[in-house]
């Protein structure tokens, strides 16, 4: 039997403001945008080039949501995106206006760097080994 996680839900405060930013920061790509009335949408996005992975979009309904916007993870890093081009993706990151804790560094397992999306959640772009 295969398993694979397909869809992890992301808390967001506004649909098209968070479609927006993953689209020009991370070059994201839109899946999936349906209506299910009442104010609530379907949004998947995925890297360009492979949605066998997704986010979906799910707006904050509640003050509790609203509350974790962005803190998902409780302050840890909690996305981890791997790029086979680090300067360009790291470039696109600053442009967008993504908050970086520090210079980018070399581990065993790449060049990393972490990054806060446009809500605060802690992400590391990591690139290949050099």
């Amino acid at each position: 039997m295969h398993r694979r996680v397909a869809q992890v839900a992301l808390l967001v405060r506004d649909y098209d403001e968070a479609i927006a930013w993953y689209a020009d920061a991370l070059g994201f790509v839109l899946v999936e945008d349906t209506d299910l009335g009442g104010g609530k949408r379907w949004v998947r996005i995925a890297p360009a080039g492979d949605a066998a992975f997704t986010l979906l979009l799910a707006r904050a309904a509640n003050e509790r949501q609203l509350a974790a916007v962005g803190d998902q993870h409780g302050g840890r890093v909690g996305w981890f995106l791997h790029s086979d081009d680090f300067a360009r993706d790291h470039a696109r990151l600053a442009a967008a206006g993504a908050r970086f804790d520090g210079p980018p560094r070399h581990e065993a397992y790449g060049t990393v760097v972490v990054f806060s999306d446009l809500y605060g959640n802690r992400w590391d772009l990591i690139g290949p080994c050099a």
